[in-house]
């Protein structure tokens, strides 16, 4: 898709003043995907040099916001994390083309704020938190669980930029369950479910993404019966937080959400105890 709104490509390592239409530049393959009308400018962030992924001295993982999906991929094939499999199944959870597995960028996946965004399911479920930049330097961090609060709707200020997405070591250490639904068989996620079991105190908690319009986490302290966990998912999650497109009704939606979170209890729970 050509921009032709576009009158200005700009250096991100160049500060400058943010105005109404512009734009952070990642990988693109959003911004290029469709007509973006009211863009005026682009700020690229390709030259940022920021490494793509990296353990800290406190033994959690940062991932820029230019991390790549296929980047990420590549880090976490050599990690011997028990949570390091998650990273591959929400990698593949975008069915998409090489071209995008090297493009498109962690940071652009989360800001786009789609409930189908896999690299939201990701971070929300393993205890993720954006760290964020403003125009005048002050810096916020927020969990990915807030951070996406609708369907396409960020905690975003204007001209506020997403620099990482910080995973604790704790949820590293943790054994996790995936569940994924689609209509179609290289259609977009309709429900995708992730089960983390806390390895020190063995809480379960539940992120469900794809199937609502915002990231929701469900918490067990101690191991949930089949009862307490469709109980949580009946009165955790509102009629209204369903997602409705071509990709799923909402009957259909929740349905999954239910069965997967039974399917994951199981897997982390009974399976556990055996």
């Amino acid at each position: 898709m050509d921009l032709n709104t576009v009158v200005e490509l700009r250096d991100a390592r160049s500060r400058g003043t943010w105005r109404p239409g512009d734009a952070w530049l990642g990988g693109g393959t959003y911004l290029f995907s469709e007509p973006q009308p009211h863009i005026r400018r682009l700020i690229d962030l390709s030259r940022m040099g920021w490494e793509p992924v990296r353990m800290t001295p406190a033994g959690d993982l940062e991932i820029a916001a230019t991390c790549t999906i296929a980047q990420l991929s590549c880090f976490a094939r050599r990690a011997d994390w028990p949570a390091a499999p998650l990273f591959e199944q929400c990698c593949r959870a975008f069915l998409a083309s090489w071209k995008v597995w090297n493009m498109a960028t962690v940071g652009g996946n989360l800001c786009n704020g789609l409930p189908a965004g896999p690299m939201i399911s990701l971070t929300a479920a393993l205890d993720g938190a954006c760290t964020l930049l403003s125009q005048t330097g002050e810096v916020r961090r927020v969990p990915v669980k807030d951070f996406v609060i609708g369907a396409g709707v960020k905690d975003l200020r204007p001209g506020e930029l997403l620099r990482s997405v910080t995973l604790p070591g704790r949820a590293l250490e943790s054994r996790t369950a995936f569940r994924q639904a689609s209509l179609y068989g290289l259609g977009r996620s309709g429900a995708l479910l992730i089960g983390v079991r806390d390895p020190i105190d063995g809480e379960l908690a539940l992120t469900v993404t794809a199937s609502t319009v915002r990231p929701i986490r469900l918490r067990f302290a101690v191991p949930p019966t089949a009862e307490a966990v469709r109980e949580a998912v009946e009165y955790g999650i509102g009629a209204h937080e369903y997602f409705d497109d071509i990709h799923g009704l909402p009957a259909w939606r929740r349905h999954m959400t239910f069965r997967f979170a039974e399917e994951i209890r199981r897997e982390l729970v009974e399976e556990d105890g055996r």
